[in-house]
């Protein structure tokens, strides 16, 4: 990646779009990654480590995040003090949470697939659901998951230092 690439990625405040366009290209090297890397590595933990950097481009892409200034001028004064639902909601979109939200469902796919959730769900025949939910448990995956969830965090300090 380019440094401008990575200076976007990690500004202050990265717009939708941007994120839209890292989920394009992060999908497209999940895709090439499938196509033509050979067993072992790379397709096996770089493209794990990437899936949750994608699923976690892919909800910023769609999910509009409130910046603080603009939720402090658009919350009236009097709403302030007490904590409501919607700021709760808002607050789980924020980077930090989110990227722990993604970590969490990857988790979750890949405790499903050691517990056979594919044919427990009567998708054990239908192999777009055995590519996208999986059907083999490997807890290297999970190790994957949390280096992503890393990168995630750290692109966020970075982005908070001066």
């Amino acid at each position: 990646m380019s440094t401008a690439v990575i200076r976007a990625f990690i500004s202050r405040n990265p717009s939708r779009k941007s994120f839209f366009i890292y989920a394009v290209l992060l999908f497209l090297t999940e895709v090439l990654i499938a196509l033509y890397a050979p067993a072992g590595f790379i397709r096996g933990f770089v493209g794990d480590v990437l899936v949750v950097i994608l699923l976690f481009c892919m909800v910023r892409a769609v999910v509009p995040v409130v910046s603080p200034v603009e939720k402090a001028v658009a919350i009236p004064i009097a709403s302030r003090t007490s904590k409501s639902t919607g700021e709760h909601i808002l607050r789980l979109f924020q980077t930090p949470w989110l990227a722990f939200a993604v970590l969490l469902f990857a988790f979750a796919i890949e405790f499903g697939q050691y517990w056979g959730l594919v044919d427990k769900l009567g998708l054990g025949g239908n192999r777009l659901a055995r590519i996208v939910i999986g059907s083999h448990f490997d807890p290297l995956d999970l190790v994957a998951y949390f280096v992503g969830y890393l990168i995630l965090l750290g692109c966020y300090w970075k982005s908070r230092q001066p």
